[in-house]
């Protein structure tokens, strides 16, 4: 038996005898659908084996499978019940094992997988949680993987919009953020103010999630019916499948913003940066200080205008539609070649609502945190942003509203309008029972623009409380995904 040779036959199939815990048993391989079998295993390539490594006579084979499957060791956090297991083929002859071997490593290349990675942790965000969660979840997985990292702790903030802006893109397959979204948006922001954007903004991005606000990788995981973990993220990173993704760009001036997630100004905005005054809390601050701001509710004059989505055209009524283009001025930005976002066509806008307004709410994907299912129905690159309205609402119903985020289910409420625009303009105005107030704006969990008035009024911000110009570019960015998403 020592002296057999693997045998390839007409069908891609290698076949061959190898020892498992001393015990000699046959082991096939379908290069087609990628299973490798011995004994009472089986192992699809793709979906279970991370790596494998050659170890004197033996080919280690390192994957991931059900609990139940008897591993030893856990992936940190993983609800799906999944756990490392490592496997030893011990091959008879070398002529087996650099022929195993090959075709083995020669069928995970051909996956697309990334080989090298770039990986910024940032170890403030949320529970400052973001470094272990690094070596205990995501560490382990790229080793397995054979995938070279180069790691990166952010120490400041926009310290990763400055790392990605002069990152050599050509040495990576991809960044990766262990964090809340907050890296993810600084990542964004920094590849499209790059001279060569348009390339840099192809770089995959993987998004692990260690932060307070999750709502990229809840909103990815989900769509596939994943638990947002970290290992559930690394795996979909590991695995190589890509998604693109719609950036929107905020204009005003000559500044410029470029959104992945959300921008909210009202009610959602105000609950979400002043209850940052009770961070002591830990995540219960949003509950209460929602309770706060919901029997304390503001109302805020303003106007919005859109270009709505097919099929929504009837929302709102119609606006008298303006004579100016919004589109590449002569800025710094096109001085240095940055993407400057898409032009605006402002006759285009031909549909408004005018206030007062409790919230306005405007969504890129589905999942603003792990907890809030913003707008169900949003998609990573159908080219359209999901906007969600309230004029008035009694108290009570919108405390009901609240509670159901997680679910989804506010936006069947009477007193929300749901749809989904391509373009639109944020024209913020003051409290209506206080004109000498006005109003905060979210972008992607930070501050975009604080009106006179306000929480920290007097910090500066990237833009001022005025109108606002938010286009998408479809499909502009790429993520890491566990599968194709529509």
């Amino acid at each position: 038996m020592g002296n057999t040779k693997p045998i390839i036959t007409a069908a891609p199939i290698l076949s061959d005898r190898v020892r498992v815990n001393g015990v000699e048993t046959p082991v096939t391989f379908t290069a087609e659908e990628g299973i490798l079998r011995w004994s009472e295993n089986r192992l699809s390539i793709a979906k279970e084996v991370l790596g494998i490594t050659v170890e004197d006579s033996k080919i280690k084979i390192r994957a991931i499978k059900e609990k139940d499957d008897g591993g030893i060791i856990c992936c940190g956090g993983n609800t799906k019940g999944t756990v490392r297991r490592s496997y030893n083929l011990e091959m008879l002859t070398e002529d087996s094992l650099r022929i195993w071997s090959q075709k083995l490593q020669e069928f995970i290349d051909s996956l697309g997988r990334p080989k090298r990675l770039f990986v910024l942790v940032n170890p403030y965000g949320g529970k400052r949680s973001a470094s272990k969660i690094f070596i205990d979840s995501v560490k382990p997985l790229l080793d397995d993987a054979n995938i070279d990292y180069t790691v990166q702790e952010t120490k400041y903030q926009l310290h990763a919009k400055e790392v990605a802006k002069s990152l050599d893109i050509l040495r990576f397959d991809g960044v990766v953020c262990v964090s809340g979204d907050g890296i993810l948006v600084e990542v964004v922001n920094g590849l499209l103010e790059r001279e060569d954007w348009d390339s840099a903004i192809k770089m995959p991005l993987g998004v692990v999630p260690a932060g307070t606000g999750n709502g990229m990788a809840k909103s990815l995981l989900d769509a596939v019916g994943l638990s947002c973990t970290a290992s559930n993220a690394t795996l979909a990173i590991i695995r190589g499948h890509k998604q693109s993704l719609d950036v929107a760009t905020i204009s005003q001036g000559l500044n410029r913003f470029f959104s992945v997630l959300m921008l909210a100004w009202g009610l959602i905005a105000d609950i979400d940066i002043e209850s940052e005054k009770y961070r002591w809390m830990g995540s219960a601050r949003i509950d209460y200080y929602a309770i706060q701001r919901i029997f304390r509710l503001r109302r805020y004059n303003g106007c919005i205008k859109f270009v709505a989505a097919p099929g929504y055209e009837t929302f709102g009524e119609p606006a008298d539609p303006e004579g100016e283009t919004i589109s590449e001025v002569k800025s710094s930005l096109v001085q240095h070649k940055a993407y400057c976002g898409p032009a605006l066509q402002m006759k285009d806008f031909n549909r408004k609502i005018e206030g007062p307004f409790v919230s306005v709410w405007l969504h890129n994907v589905p999942w603003g945190g792990e907890d809030a299912l913003a707008a169900p129905d949003a998609k990573f690159s159908d080219g359209y942003l999901d906007l969600v309205v309230i004029k008035d609402c009694p108290k009570l119903t919108l405390l009901s509203l609240m509670t159901e985020l997680n679910k989804g289910s506010h936006v069947k409420s009477p007193h929300v309008l749901y749809f989904k625009v391509k373009a639109f303009v944020l024209e913020p105005g003051t409290q209506l029972d206080d004109g000498s107030k006005e109003g905060i704006i979210d972008v992607d969990g930070e501050v975009l623009a604080r009106g006179k008035g306000t929480y920290k009024s007097n910090y500066k911000t990237l833009m001022t409380y005025d109108k606002l110009y938010i286009k998408v570019d479809q499909g502009l960015a790429t993520v890491f995904s566990p599968s194709t998403i529509s």
